[in-house]
Formats: C-alpha cells, structure tokens, sequence
C-alpha cells in the first residue's frame, strides 16, 4: 500500500541495527538528534506487545529555518522524522515523509522548494546507508 509522500525502504538489518546506523549518520552529517522514541518499550509499559517500532526525531536549522521562513506551518512537521519498523514477517523497514512532499504540503514552491530537494537527497542517501549492511 502507497502512502503520499512516504517513502518507505527495506533494511537489510534487524531493526536495533538499523535505528543505530540512522542515528550514526544522521549524527555524521551534522544534524541533531532530539528524541529517540521507543514505542515498543513505551507498549510494554502497559502490558501491550508491540513488534520493534522506534522514531528518530533530527534535524538541522540549515535546512529547516528556511522552509519555516517560506511556511511557519511546516514547522508542524519539522524537525525530520524516521521510523524504522518491523513487519508480521520480521523484516524491517524505515520510512520517512519525504522533504520535498512535505513543502508542497505547506504551498512551499520555487527556490525554497530546493532546499526542500536538498534535504531529500541528504535523507535518502542517510536512509540508504542505514538500511545497507556493507
């Protein structure tokens, strides 16, 4: 199943390994990391079971500060979000809504709308090194 503007990759690492390689590269292209959210852990704190589901909240005011001067509303979706997951079958997944879908969600167009693209590229490139054994 599609979702509009998520783009969602297969990792071929379990997803503990998958979440601290994103971090790590997040970290080596110098962006913050601001949370990092377990929601499996947050499920077994009342009895619930929750297959392996973490979020990493990250950014960079670089990047950011200027698609909020184009749209403040996009600041509902900033800092950057990745969410790596494992499915029914044990695969794991990161997916992440992409910059660019995001600025267009908020009516950013035109040169703006490039720094949109740039981060694009900065977090598939992350993704892919995330989700890659080498």
């Amino acid at each position: 199943m599609a979702i509009d503007g998520l783009t969602t990759i297969k990792s071929s690492l379990g997803p503990k390994e998958t979440m601290d390689r994103l971090e790590a590269q997040v970290k080596a292209r110098g962006m913050s990391v601001f949370a990092r959210i377990d929601h499996a852990a947050g499920a077994a704190t009342i009895g619930m079971q929750l297959r392996p589901t973490e979020v990493l909240i990250f950014g960079n005011p670089t990047g950011g500060t200027p698609l909020m001067q184009a749209a403040q509303t996009i600041g509902l979706d900033l800092p950057l979000k990745a969410l790596v997951w494992q499915d029914a079958s044990g695969d794991s997944w990161l997916s992440y809504n992409d910059p660019v879908w995001l600025a267009r969600r908020h009516g950013i167009s035109g040169e703006t709308e490039t720094v949109a693209g740039k981060l694009s590229a900065a977090l598939a490139a992350i993704a892919l090194a995330a989700t890659t054994s080498t």
